[in-house]
């Protein structure tokens, strides 16, 4: 899961180049067929990577129809930086982690389970692998009880940022 650390002003901040690189990693990630370009369908995997969660389809037109004004076949990565910077520019990462972990959290019980931890993944990223799934509910589950607390979540999603 890809997540950032940034320091906000009322009207965010410039895009640095962590935020290009972790752009530039995810384009290559999803143009899996190594196009130079991202589909409709890439463009979602690539929402849901670097925000956590599956786009509206306005919100993929919206980046579909950038690509189809300048006659391009989808979005190559200078127009995914540029339209994904903004958004990233005005995002606070708390307010982002817990979102995420409600979206898990469907049964509103205030942990995760394995279950859970699927059942988010197939909607929002459903060519994941399930081992993949799976080794990352165990890595996140630090007491090993089957249940992982927003601060667990937090914690890992906290680490992975601070590992890019």
């Amino acid at each position: 899961m890809f997540s950032f650390t940034r320091q906000f002003t009322k009207q965010g901040r410039e895009i640095t180049e962590s935020d290009k690189k972790i752009i530039s990693m995810v384009f290559e990630k999803c143009d899996e067929d190594k196009k130079g370009y991202l589909s409709r369908e890439d463009v979602k995997m690539a929402v849901v990577m670097l925000f956590g969660y599956k786009p509206s389809k306005s919100e993929t037109n919206f980046f579909i129809e950038h690509a189809l004004r300048d006659s391009l076949p989808g979005v190559p990565l200078d127009l995914l930086v540029s339209l994904m910077g903004k958004k990233l520019s005005v995002e606070d990462p708390y307010d982002k982690t817990r979102h995420i972990f409600n979206a898990f959290d469907v049964h509103c019980r205030g942990f995760l389970t394995m279950e859970d931890f699927q059942k988010a993944f197939s909607r929002a990223a459903p060519r994941l692998p399930r081992r993949t799934v799976q080794e990352a509910f165990r890595e996140v589950d630090r007491d090993s009880d089957g249940h992982v607390s927003f601060k667990d979540f937090e914690l890992a999603v906290r680490r992975g940022r601070d590992n890019l």
